[in-house]
């Protein structure tokens, strides 16, 4: 005979591949921007870039991709991740299929860090047209004497004011990526936090090949 009361095993935690892909290639640009690239050139302007449309593709999976990827699976709710730490302390475990409430923050946070980072590096360093150009443009002199202290005066004004707002915008992407390191350490430690508490689970589910 089967037990009708026989408990159903526990949902395991899975990720469709576009989540991994976009997860990894998150890591990927910002180790490379950090350790390899050198700090406003083109190759760590177009890591940027790249870094921007992986970023673009993975929100818009929230909203078309399968359950578990959706906003509407880990929404941010700092009430429910303050249960989650109490359940934590009192030694209870429930499996989630999704981020937890308490990583659901973490990634909320994270992905926001990343918006700042990306929107303040495209503005300081321009769109890729401009970055282009600006690669490429060469150096041109002027041959008129009449209007040319006048011409040369107004452009030393306005590129004092474009330096003023580009140091601004540097400040905060540099901030904003301080922050982002301080967050991906965060998430690191949640991760083997979790992983002792639950099991490998938690690391498996976002390896390739892993289902």
């Amino acid at each position: 005979m089967h037990d009708d009361d026989q408990t159903m095993p526990p949902a395991r935690r899975r990720w469709d591949p576009v989540v991994k892909v976009t997860h990894w290639a998150v890591v990927g640009a910002v180790l490379a921007n950090a350790l390899l690239t050198e700090e406003g050139s083109a190759t760590h302007v177009w890591i940027g870039y790249a870094l921007a449309a992986v970023l673009a593709l993975r929100l818009l999976w929230g909203f078309v991709g399968p359950a578990e990827a959706r906003f509407s699976a880990f929404p941010p709710n700092p009430a429910r991740a303050l249960a989650h730490v109490r359940e934590i302390r009192a030694g209870g475990h429930t499996r989630h299929t999704s981020h937890n409430p308490l990583g659901a923050l973490m990634v909320y946070a994270i992905w926001s860090c990343l918006g700042v980072v990306i929107a303040s590096g495209i503005a300081t360093a321009g769109l890729p047209g401009a970055v282009r150009a600006e690669r490429h443009e060469p150096a041109v002199a002027t041959a008129q004497v009449g209007g040319e202290r006048e011409e040369e005066g107004e452009k030393d004004g306005r590129e004092d004011r474009e330096g003023e707002e580009q140091g601004g915008l540097g400040e905060v992407h540099e901030a904003a990526v301080n922050l982002l390191y301080l967050l991906i350490v965060l998430h690191i430690a949640g991760v083997v936090f979790e992983t002792r508490r639950s099991g490998r689970d938690v690391v498996l589910a976002m390896l390739p090949g892993r289902g």
